[in-house]
């Protein structure tokens, strides 16, 4: 984008402000929106009108009983004094997004100011791929602008089909997208060696096309969360009543097998902290990860296994980190996934690269503070997934051809 001449022009930008928001509709992390003013703020100084369209949530698949949108959880109206107060100048909201009200303040639109549209999944076309969607949306701007890293994978009217109406001068990566890019292909293409990856999260099926990519780049991978006890199921061991996948047994067993091939040191935690119930007022045993009681569940790492994946980490010069090492969100089992955050931050300190993605490894940096601490925290999710997996991303692809 710093290619491209913004004066006097229309900018259509695709931010991701899909923000988590309180009962009363108050945004309780805006990460996602700090993370696009760089991006807001340069095309305003340099003479531009920005043109702002975002989803929140999913309101197709969550409507009201008589099947109508849930227009007063979902409307992006909800971020127009925030984004006032942040942006230091007036916004204006659109409660539309492809109608009348949206082409005709778009028309009188000037330089220096902003409009905000509404929900682009409102619509059915946004999450189809609809191109006469796309077209409207296009034909309100002179520049189209894709900041909006976490819905980079799917292919949007607003994410990617827009892309398709600009010219290749007029249409670009925003600050943050360039960052997100630039700082994955810096785990893919020139990871310094040793290459440590922790995958941690409920489901190995959610990742196994990352774990099968990771074992053909890291010297350690460090498996922690849910996902893990279908390892040591697969393995023999006994794990009570923890979250398995008895259909992916097969699949965790190839994937300890190529481990070994490829002389990757693929770590299980050896200790668990166990629980009689899923809650954060259960009674908590240490125990042995392949040995748990029947009637209890693994919902956190022990302090083995904590002592050993430090150890790992802190040796290490590449670390990616995506997923948490237990139920994070209950502050009884939170404690695992706190120290990878702090040694991940004391490996960053010492030297080593630091990627950070996924909602609960985020949320665990934030939690101790430590967000500028390790080199990248990235805003995406699945998009990030992919990315690491080697997919090309179709709202990349949009503004690279």
């Amino acid at each position: 984008m710093e290619n491209i001449d913004f004066n006097n022009k229309k900018v259509l930008v695709r931010v991701d402000f899909n923000v988590p928001l309180s009962s009363t509709f108050q945004i309780t992390d805006d990460n996602r929106i700090k993370a696009s003013l760089p991006t807001l703020n340069y095309i305003l100084e340099h003479g531009g009108a920005l043109i702002l369209c975002s989803h929140l949530g999913r309101p197709q698949q969550k409507k009201l009983e008589n099947g109508e949108l849930n227009v007063a959880k979902f409307t992006l109206n909800h971020l127009t004094s925030y984004l006032s107060a942040t942006l230091n100048r007036p916004v204006t909201f659109i409660s539309d997004c492809i109608g009348s009200e949206a082409v005709n303040a778009c028309n009188s639109l000037k330089p220096g100011q902003v409009i905000l549209l509404e929900n682009t999944r409102f619509y059915p076309g946004e999450e189809k791929g609809d191109k006469e969607m796309a077209g409207i949306l296009a034909s309100l701007a002179d520049v189209y602008i894709n900041d909006a890293f976490g819905t980079a994978h799917r292919a949007h009217a607003s994410t990617t089909l827009v892309a398709n109406f600009f010219t290749a001068d007029n249409k670009g990566f925003g600050f943050l997208m360039k960052a997100e890019i630039e700082n994955a292909r810096h785990i893919i293409e020139s990871p310094e060696k040793p290459f440590t990856a922790i995958i941690g999260g409920a489901k190995v099926s959610d990742k196994m096309l990352l774990l099968d990519k990771m074992l053909d780049q890291v010297d350690n991978l460090i498996i922690g969360g849910g996902m893990a006890f279908t390892f040591i199921k697969a393995k023999g061991g006994q794990i009570g009543n923890s979250l398995v996948e008895l259909d992916r047994l097969d699949l965790a067993l190839q994937l300890m097998e190529k481990a070994k091939s490829k002389g990757v040191n693929l770590l299980l935690p050896v200790d668990v902290i166990a629980a009689n119930t899923f809650s954060n007022d259960a009674e908590k045993i240490e125990v042995s990860s392949d040995n748990i009681p029947e009637g209890w569940l693994g919902l956190d790492i022990g302090p083995k296994a904590v002592e050993t994946f430090v150890s790992t980490i802190k040796s290490a010069k590449t670390i990616l980190w995506n997923g948490p090492m237990g139920v994070f969100e209950m502050p009884s089992f939170a404690k695992g996934t706190l120290a990878i955050a702090e040694s991940v931050a004391e490996a960053t300190q010492n030297g080593a690269y630091s990627l950070v993605g996924g909602g609960d490894s985020v949320a665990a940096v934030t939690q101790v503070g430590l967000s500028d601490a390790v080199s990248y925290v990235s805003t995406g999710g699945g998009a990030l997934l992919e990315m690491l997996e080697g997919k090309v991303l179709p709202g990349v692809k949009a503004i690279s051809e």
